[in-house]
């Protein structure tokens, strides 16, 4: 593993446990076993090395997605798996998924390029689109559409928290079905 790959998973963990304030990033370059100039090097700042990460995490569930999503599908078939898929891999990586909503819910986000936000989300944003296009959704703002998907979502992400492995299946497609009943036409 590169020295720059033990900083990225060092620097989850520790942003996870101990939040962005809590977590020095002499404490991240001890724990990752390198020195605070090497940390520096690959990163010039705790708030790049947290963008870097966070697009990084990104960057892994929408390479995710696309590998399991089939372009012969219809739209809805589509969306589900999209749906399904994200909140399988949330599951599957529950470190990434709460660091990636600690940033949604602090100033990094702000901080993060609006061009890197638009490269992040155009799956979901080139999804909405088309469903709109075949008069398949409600008339809403494309964002404000991603939005509710997106929250809801995260509410079902936490409500399977709970919830034996067996029924998770069963729950994301009701929770799909529900979605789709509120954004569709």
């Amino acid at each position: 593993m590169s020295k720059e790959q033990k900083i990225l998973d060092t620097a989850l963990k520790l942003f996870v446990e101990d939040g962005f304030q809590g977590t020095p990033t002499s404490k991240i370059a001890k724990e990752a076993g390198v020195a605070n100039g090497t940390l520096f090097h690959y990163f010039a700042t705790k708030e790049t090395l947290i963008q870097e990460l966070y697009i990084h995490v990104k960057n892994e569930l929408n390479q995710y997605l696309l590998s399991v999503i089939d372009p012969n599908d219809d739209i809805k078939a589509t969306t589900k798996k999209a749906f399904i898929y994200a909140i399988l891999w949330s599951l599957e990586n529950p470190e990434k998924f709460h660091f990636t909503q600690q940033v949604h819910f602090s100033p990094h986000v702000a901080k993060i390029p609006e061009e890197v936000v638009q490269e992040q989300t155009k799956l979901y944003t080139q999804l909405i689109e088309s469903a709109k296009s075949q008069g398949l959704l409600k008339p809403m703002p494309t964002d404000l559409i991603f939005t509710l998907v997106h929250s809801q979502m995260m509410g079902i992400f936490q409500y399977l928290l709970t919830k034996p492995k067996g029924q998770q299946h069963e729950i994301i497609d009701q929770g799909f079905e529900l979605v789709w009943t509120l954004i569709s036409i």
